[in-house]
């Protein structure tokens, strides 16, 4: 559905999503189911991300008969997860689209300004591609509009960036949706606020230390 005064934000309110997302925010949740239920919200969101993806009409022989079928062309599409915790993402989209080519860029925070770092970019040609950045935690929005900003600069249309997310805040929102106000957002949840550390509250913690129990 739709989301207050953000126009391009989706927020995909399915029982499936509200239950696992439930999971993972529990504090006992192990790495293992971490991981499992992250993998399983990241294709139930594609699935909704890609409901506008171009198909093309084609002709098949079923073993009945003729007949006029739709296809995706999942090799001009491309995804980006954001190092590290976008990591855990990207198998739930190649499930969907395994043609698809993958990028990586590498962005932290600075723990003592909070601005969003570039380390590591390697991503292929965008031009004319459907692009899917992937970061579970969408929070004061610095690392989220860099990324887009990094897959323009590498041909990358706004109009045709998706921005996947777990969660989202305000705060992350209208940063990112004010310096980026083409692409889209899709998230399973908008939480309350950032805290002092620009941690999501309630959240789930810090997601790459979830995932490989780095803490």
């Amino acid at each position: 559905m739709a989301y207050g005064k953000w126009k391009n934000l989706t927020v995909v309110e399915h029982p499936l999503i509200m239950h696992k997302l439930t999971m993972m925010r529990i504090k006992n949740t192990n790495p293992k189911e971490f991981r499992e239920l992250l993998h399983e919200l990241t294709f139930l969101l594609v699935y909704e991300a890609t409901s506008n993806l171009s198909t093309i009409r084609t002709q098949i022989e079923t073993p009945i008969g003729p007949t006029e079928g739709f296809l995706i062309n999942d090799k001009e599409v491309a995804i980006v997860p954001i190092l590290r915790a976008g990591l855990g993402m990207l198998d739930g989209v190649l499930t969907l689209m395994p043609n698809a080519s993958v990028g990586y860029l590498g962005i932290y925070r600075d723990p003592e300004t909070h601005l969003p770092v570039e380390y590591y970019c390697k991503v292929p040609p965008l031009i004319n591609k459907d692009v899917f950045i992937l970061d579970p935690m969408l929070a004061t929005g610095a690392s989220a509009s860099r990324a887009v900003s990094i897959v323009k600069n590498n041909g990358a249309k706004e109009d045709r960036i998706f921005f996947v997310s777990l969660l989202s805040v305000p705060e992350g929102l209208q940063k990112l949706l004010t310096e980026q106000p083409k692409i889209q957002v899709f998230t399973a949840a908008v939480d309350e606020k950032l805290n002092d550390h620009d941690y999501i509250v309630p959240g789930l913690g810090d997601a790459g230390d979830r995932l490989y129990r780095t803490r």
